[in-house]
């Protein structure tokens, strides 16, 4: 934490610490197999998404290096080396584990060296009717130059023996991604088993027939990762929009950042390929698998065996909530919390539905930041403007790998004549709001809802994340205030409730840490519980740090990365840090804080990371009802705390290890997840 390499460097070794934990779920015997077959595909999917990120930091960290000194030389390395590990670890894990435990199941991806007859003859055809027309080889030569790799796109590279020059040639053979990754053999070719055939095992067995009349040496699959991030200069942009779209149109082809082979690549192939991608050695990946295990993730839903899959859960409707009575009415009674995917998302729908077909309604404010791929609440929005409500939506085009989704959606509201605006040059909106305007004699009054996570339907169902519906006079009106920042970018007045980055969130949270110091060491009861996704603000970490010396006990429930080192003299035992890992992502942030017995309790859409706090549009909400606020310990403090089965604690040595495996003079009476014990409460 001494300078910005050092924390770049604590920043990535945890992303991929975090990795690891994911990794870990794969390994659980008491998970489903297609479930842990899905834990491991989403570690190669996350991992895909680190280099694609992360990785173009590294190197280029690395490059200055050279001149710079040492450090940021070995920063590289040591992301490089816990890389290849944890990809090492995957693939063990899938070809050794996984794969023989899934065929006693009766479920097997077949390849070629185990075919039967039967099954060779029809992936025979299968190859030669759906395969072979769309393969074009391309040998390379002065007229035909190494191609253009798209980033993560699947090819064969093949070394052949050329007859009739009497040379050797190089081809490059692109696998079309139109075409299914995982095929099914069937049931007449093989009656005993759900047998799988990847897209990549039927081309390799046919490779002879796709270069018919030359030798084949040696060949490979291959894959190149490429740095992902857009590179697009707000402040010297006319149309936000369409510089977007322009430069989508170049993220396949951005800076190479690891290539990936199969563990049987001639060496020289090998070296090739790095020759032409311009990469060390240290990113080249070796795998004993499929290059990509993160097109396997269809497998578990083509199987659909129940046995070996998580029972299915159904999100409780929210108890608080009548569903025989008007929103609306009911919000004039009280606020109503909705803890997500225990209680259903499907409540906010039905907000926005119920706005969209009452009359009364006159306007739908509302953020995107990442909304998916159900349209419900894109057919929403559209009908309210049909029914002639003014609808303004603040879309960021900027969420990574969202921004084409989004951009459709603001081209497909603005079509109908929505307002749609993109927020505050400079800064992502990530808050997660929704204000509806309903005249009611005569005033207008107005109804919100605010939120950890996105308008996503389908991540609703996957993450945890604490939403609030209100109408709280001065709360609502905060919010229309920072509406109407993002659109004009007018100064917020000061605000009684709503805490907004990068205005005040960062300096209360700093100031609430301080406050609990200087009790602390006055000898006052002081106490900090926070949940987040990440810490690594340098700022909140160090006063944190302060804090825990000063006697403020600390309990942090981190998921993912976290900088804050244990290893601090005078810090032994002073603070808890711990994260979550079970089958649903955490993602709800919540701050507490309880000074000699006052409390102040926050739910939040930032994490405790330097963008969330200085460099994007986020909120804050207290919680403010007593019951609320014991309902929010019940939930989403004193479970996760207690949790000796999901949770691993951060050790003073910089490394993770599962609670359960701790040393302890003190047995626990039964294991305890919160995520299952929350499943229970919301089901009974």
């Amino acid at each position: 934490m001494r300078n910005q390499t050092t924390t770049l460097l604590d920043r990535d070794l945890s992303i991929l610490s975090f990795n690891e934990r994911v990794l870990s779920l794969a390994q659980r015997e008491d998970y489903p197999l297609l479930e842990r077959l899905r834990f491991l595909c989403i570690v190669a999917s996350n991992l895909d998404e680190f280099f694609e990120v992360r990785m173009e930091q590294q190197l280029e960290a690395m490059q200055d290096g050279i001149t710079r000194g040492k450090v940021t030389a070995q920063t590289y390395e040591s992301i490089s080396n816990k890389a290849h590990t944890l990809v090492d670890r995957q693939y063990h894990l899938f070809a050794n584990v996984l794969m023989p435990a899934l065929e006693q199941e009766g479920v097997e991806l077949r390849s070629s060296s185990i075919r039967t007859a039967a099954e060779k003859r029809w992936v025979a055809q299968y190859f030669h009717k759906e395969v072979k027309p769309l393969l074009l080889p391309i040998a390379l030569d002065p007229s035909h130059p190494f191609p253009q790799v798209a980033n993560k796109a699947l090819n064969f590279i093949v070394e052949i023996d050329n007859k009739l020059k009497k040379t050797k040639t190089i081809a490059i053979v692109r696998v079309p991604r139109v075409l299914p990754r995982l095929i099914r053999i069937p049931s007449r070719v093989n009656k005993k088993k759900q047998c799988y055939v990847s897209l990549t095992s039927v081309i390799r067995a046919h490779l002879p027939d796709l270069f018919e009349g030359v030798k084949i040496r040696n060949f490979s699959q291959f894959r190149v990762t490429r740095n992902s991030d857009l590179d697009v200069d707000e402040d010297d942009v006319s149309n936000l929009r369409t510089a977007l779209r322009k430069e989508l149109a170049h993220r396949q082809y951005g800076e190479p950042v690891r290539l990936e082979v199969t563990e049987d690549c001639d060496d020289a192939l090998a070296d090739f390929l790095l020759e032409q991608f311009s990469l060390t050695q240290s990113a080249l990946y070796k795998v004993n698998g499929p290059v990509n295990l993160g097109r396997l993730i269809q497998l578990p839903d083509l199987a659909g065996i129940a046995e070996l899959s998580f029972p299915s859960h159904t999100p409780a409707w929210p108890k608080a909530l009548s569903t025989t009575e008007s929103i609306f009415s009911q919000l004039k009674k009280r606020d109503i919390l909705i803890h997500q995917p225990f209680e259903s998302f499907e409540a906010v729908i039905q907000l926005l539905d119920e706005a969209v077909h009452d009359d009364d309604v006159l306007a739908i404010h509302q953020t995107i930041y990442r909304a998916g791929s159900d349209p419900r609440m894109l057919d929403l929005l559209k009908k309210a403007v049909q029914k002639g409500k003014e609808v303004l939506v603040v879309v960021e085009l900027k969420a990574r790998f969202d921004e084409e989704a989004n951009i459709n959606w603001a081209e497909a509201l603005e079509s109908i004549g929505a307002q749609v605006v993109y927020g505050i040059v400079g800064l992502k909106t990530h808050a997660k709001m929704c204000l509806i305007m309903r005249r009611e004699g005569r005033s207008i009054k107005r109804y919100g809802h605010v939120s950890t996570g996105n308008y996503n339907p389908k991540t609703a169902k996957l993450y945890t994340d604490l939403s609030m519906l209100t109408c709280d006079l001065t709360f609502t009106r905060e919010m229309e205030h920072v509406f109407r920042h993002l659109t004009s970018e007018l100064p917020l007045p000061r605000m009684r409730k709503l805490l907004v980055s990068p205005f005040t969130l960062h300096s209360t949270m700093r100031r609430y840490i301080n406050a609990a110091t200087n009790a602390a060491a006055k000898g006052k009861p002081a106490r900090i519980i926070i949940k987040t996704n990440s810490l690594t603000d340098e700022a909140l970490a160090l006063a944190l740090i302060r804090a825990a010396k000063k006697g403020v006990v600390i309990d942090l429930i981190v998921r993912g990365a976290c900088i804050l080192p244990l290893n601090i003299k005078g810090l032994e035992g002073r603070i808890r840090i711990r994260s979550i890992v079970g089958r649903f992502l955490e993602h709800s942030r919540a701050f507490y804080f309880n000074v000699d017995g006052k409390v102040k309790l926050w739910l939040s859409s930032a994490d405790w990371m330097t963008r969330n706090m200085l460099r994007r549009v986020e909120i804050a909400w207290p919680i403010l009802d007593p019951e609320m606020q014991q309902r929010i310990m019940d939930e989403c403090f004193i479970p996760y705390l207690q949790d000796n089965i999901d949770a691993w604690a951060l050790t003073e040595d910089g490394t993770y290890r599962l609670v359960a495996k701790l040393p302890s003079n003190e047995k626990p009476s039964k294991q305890f997840s919160a995520q299952n014990h929350l499943i229970e409460m919301h089901t009974r």
